[in-house]
């Protein structure tokens, strides 16, 4: 599987293809749609799952603009266009968000992404233009092997990263996942 295999995976699917639109309408500085939103899409489409919501709890919309919303106006335009769209976003300006996890401070979203707590997760997708552009912060190795790896932020912070794939049952609904020797 290729990046432009991705693409075309996302471009096929008008849930997702909504979703981009709606993100492309607020007009955020270098906005990415990721973490679950393409992770779960391609996990589902290497374990033969069919579903039309891309089987996400949310949709993660960063972004990053030092004169953009902090997070009191992030969260009002998170329920805002919960609301509109009857669909569960959360949205997030990463200019300020390093501070949750005492992080020197992010220099783009694409930065912030990549220290999210695994390989696989760090990656979206935005649109400039009318094109899709997919964003990998580790590549699409880990995430079209299957595998469950830790980023560089997280390797000594394995535990979280185990509470998630517990949490998220994971495993379970992907069975065909792998963990990174770190993980095992």
């Amino acid at each position: 599987m290729t990046e432009k295999d991705i693409l075309e995976l996302i471009k096929a699917d008008p849930w997702m293809m909504r979703v981009i639109q709606e993100a492309e309408k607020l007009n955020l500085k270098d906005w990415i749609i990721g973490a679950g939103f393409v992770r779960n899409k391609i996990w589902n489409h290497l374990h033969n799952i069919n579903v039309d919501t891309g089987n996400t709890a949310d949709i993660d919309l960063i972004y990053f603009d030092p004169k953009g919303n902090n997070e009191s106006e992030d969260e009002e335009l998170t329920k805002k266009l919960n609301k509109e769209t009857n669909l569960n976003w959360e949205i997030v300006n990463e200019f300020y968000a390093h501070v949750w996890n005492k992080l020197p401070p992010f220099k783009s979203a694409t930065d912030a992404m990549s220290h999210w707590c695994e390989t696989a997760t760090g990656i979206g997708v935005t649109m400039k233009g009318g094109e899709l552009i997919l964003i990998t912060t580790y590549g699409i190795e880990d995430l079209v092997n299957l595998i469950i790896r830790p980023t560089p932020t997280f390797i000594n912070n394995l535990e979280v990263i185990k509470g998630r794939i517990q949490k998220k049952h994971w495993l379970e609904k992907w069975p065909c996942l792998k963990l990174s020797p770190e993980l095992q």
